[in-house]
């Protein structure tokens, strides 16, 4: 079994889906196996316990049970207030719309044909090693305590590509998506393969009888033979590249060939490759590498921050470079620790340097993604999620920030793509720092960041591609599953710190 997480650390964790209550909004870190979830803090627990007196309340007055209850738009707002009320008013929500089914219902409505393009999902191949979430499914199965996970063996199909239609297509407002993966130095340890990725591509596509589907190519510099590979993987016809500047992000204890974005003798013969080839986007892996991580794996500390990215643009103008993560570091820290740095010095490392990149190296070629860093955030502390939006976009321009969302290791986007929609950085955080108000669900900087700016990346024409969006078959299937009555799981697949001891009759 492959992991980045010990066996020991495993033992202390337990499946996100067996959390007692799947809210609209997770109320505690989940994790992949990528990093360990911080516990459930005190003002989160708030948050879950007004949520649950609310559902109680409010979903008691509309003859439903709390699963009902946060299976609903009602239900989605109301995680909102619940939010607003713990954190302060950085949320567009009310009471009245959590308590008033059909005012929930007309909002969602009116957004649901939002152009949104999310170019940041995974799920894992089905030969995969990274058994952490198969293996503890069919335990928790095998013990009587999900019934409804004893029917068959699981599979990664079951927990991942099995669901990605219904959680991207059915349960989001998505309208396109883009299907990532991750390297790693051992061959079979790759999330997905180039090929995979390109497959999934093609047979969604021809499912839906439209463009939903684009999708990377992995690039590994320095690797035995990565320029044949990237040859290789360029004549799949992929929409953009991405590359992990670490090496092996799955292995980070035996990653041997890290790399710079600003190589002349490295990276460069393969951004000429891209050009050639007719690439325009490189997607660069920055981030997520907090001072606990540093301290386990200090070898590739000067590889994970955004020392390298100014140059690389300066040198190839004729490539975007978006900066996954928009290189934020304290996924898999503590929250506080980034909510403290930046109330004391106005930033928030690597994301405010990324965001200096554009004045310092007078480039326009540089774009920051939103993924795993606004999931983690808006949970964590909404206030650092909010200065985090402020910071890019005072200092990559509203046009530079591109929206991913990492799914689906946190589930369905739905509840990130509510997140954004309602949220506001609070005015005296404005008038502090000099960030513009993010405006209305529907106002011109969230449209342009939810769609406007990845359809110019990607050379899409958002008026056309909802026209033919809206005539396929997953527009039909959408239409049939709303008017059934949509059932979205709320489930996020990782792990939690359990509150304490597990409960897990709870789950017969």
């Amino acid at each position: 079994m492959t992991s980045q997480l010990t066996e020991k650390e495993l033992a202390a964790l337990m499946p996100s889906e067996l959390v007692p209550y799947q809210t609209p909004i997770p109320t505690q870190i989940v994790s992949s196996d990528e990093f360990y979830p911080d516990p459930q803090n005190e003002r989160q627990r708030e948050v879950e316990a007004r949520l649950l007196a609310m559902a109680d309340e409010l979903g008691g007055m509309q003859g439903l049970d709390r699963r009902k209850f946060f299976q609903s738009t009602a239900g989605m707002a109301a995680a909102f207030v619940a939010m607003n009320e713990v954190y302060g008013p950085l949320f567009e929500v009310s009471k009245a719309e959590a308590a008033t089914p059909a005012m929930a219902q007309e909002r969602a409505d009116a957004l649901k044909n939002q152009f949104i393009m999310d170019m940041h999902t995974h799920f894992l191949r089905d030969d995969t090693r990274i058994m952490t979430f198969v293996n503890m499914r069919n335990a928790v199965g095998k013990a009587g305590w999900n019934k409804q996970l004893t029917d068959h063996e699981q599979t990664i199909e079951d927990l991942k590509f099995n669901n990605y239609k219904k959680e991207i297509f059915l349960d989001s407002d998505t309208k396109i998506s883009l299907i990532s993966s991750a390297p790693s130095d051992i061959e079979q340890d790759w999330f997905l393969t180039n090929e995979q990725m390109a497959d999934a591509r093609k047979k969604i596509n021809d499912e839906a009888g439209a463009r939903r589907v684009f999708c990377h190519m992995i690039f590994t510099p320095g690797q035995p033979g990565w320029l044949d590979n990237l040859d290789a993987g360029l004549a799949l016809k992929p929409e953009s590249c991405k590359g992990y500047t670490i090496g092996d992000n799955t292995h980070k204890d035996i990653s041997r060939y890290p790399w710079r974005m600003d190589d002349e003798k490295v990276a460069y013969k393969g951004y000429e490759k891209m050009v050639k080839a007719g690439i325009k986007n490189v997607c660069v892996h920055k981030g997520l590498f907090a001072p606990g991580v540093e301290k386990e794996f200090p070898h590739l500390r000067g590889f994970a921050d955004v020392a390298d990215v100014g140059q690389a643009a300066k040198d190839w103008p004729q490539l975007n470079f978006i900066v996954y993560h928009s290189a934020y570091r304290h996924v898999g820290g503590d929250p506080k620790v980034a909510l403290a740095e930046f109330e004391r010095t106005g930033r928030i490392s690597w994301t405010s340097d990324l965001a200096d990149i554009p004045a310092q190296y007078g480039v326009n070629n540089v774009y920051g993604d939103v993924g795993q860093l606004y999931a983690t955030t808006l949970v964590a502390e909404p206030n650092v999620c909010a200065a985090l939006m402020g910071t890019l976009i005072k200092g990559l321009g509203a046009d530079h920030v591109c929206w991913g969302t990492d799914s689906l290791w946190t589930g369905s986007p739905q509840w990130q793509i509510e997140g954004l929609r309602r949220l506001e950085i609070p005015e005296a955080m404005q008038k502090k720092y000099g960030f513009a108000p993010l405006g209305p669900a529907d106002g011109p900087v969230k449209t342009a960041i939810f769609g406007g700016n990845n359809a110019k990346l990607y050379g899409i024409q958002p008026k056309r591609a909802m026209l033919e969006l809206s005539r396929d078959r997953f527009a039909a299937m959408k239409a049939e599953y709303e008017k059934n009555g949509p059932e979205p799981s709320n489930l996020r697949y990782g792990y939690v710190v359990p509150n304490g001891p597990v409960d897990y009759s709870l789950f017969a």
